[in-house]
């Protein structure tokens, strides 16, 4: 009995110093590490959706087929045409309209029919008491053959850009108005 307790005794009293991980570090690495590993799951492909439109690549404008050449006056034409467009994830077709007309000089320019002001469209001849301008309907804006403003906008019409190939005309992105500058 008496070598026993000798023994007892004998026994240090700390634990041994190895680097153990305690339950508890354990269970709070393995749920960490977990719930890590699932939010970044969750995460990182929303991430990837929000950025994605920013990380395609831009073209170069592109130019669409809209009239021949030959049948262009000097009185301007309305003429309409189809832009397939990619909107972040939405492919579409949108339906355009210019206004083609050519000048004196036979330099073939389209205009935007929308109006300055309020973004309305505009109409050629389509009010008597201003004949020879392009007229807005929804609140009297008034515009020259040049798409310079007379009245109500404060500014003129914007403009398409233009190439002639092959007998055609094709327009491709708005821009603003050059054509009204040299008529002033």
């Amino acid at each position: 009995m008496s070598s026993l307790n000798e023994e007892e005794v004998s026994l240090p009293q700390e634990p041994p110093s190895r680097n153990e991980m305690s339950r508890r570090q354990f269970l709070t690495y393995t749920l960490g590490g977990a719930t890590a590993f699932m939010g970044a799951g969750v995460i990182l492909p929303m991430v990837r959706f929000a950025v994605d439109p920013i990380l395609q690549k831009k073209g170069e404008g592109q130019f669409i087929k809209v009239a021949e050449a030959s049948k262009i006056t000097e009185e301007p034409q309305e003429f309409t045409f189809e832009l397939p467009q990619q909107d972040g994830w939405y492919a579409s077709t949108a339906m355009l309209t210019a206004w083609i007309r050519k000048d004196a000089n036979g330099d073939i320019y389209a205009l935007s029919p929308i109006c300055k002001h309020l973004g309305c469209t505009v109409g050629w001849n389509n009010n008597k008491a201003y004949p020879d301008e392009y007229h807005c309907p929804c609140h009297g804006a008034r515009y020259t053959k040049q798409g310079r403003q007379l009245a109500v906008a404060a500014k003129p019409l914007d403009q398409y850009t233009t190439k002639i190939d092959g007998g055609w005309v094709y327009l491709g992105e708005i821009i603003p108005n050059t054509v009204s500058a040299k008529e002033a």
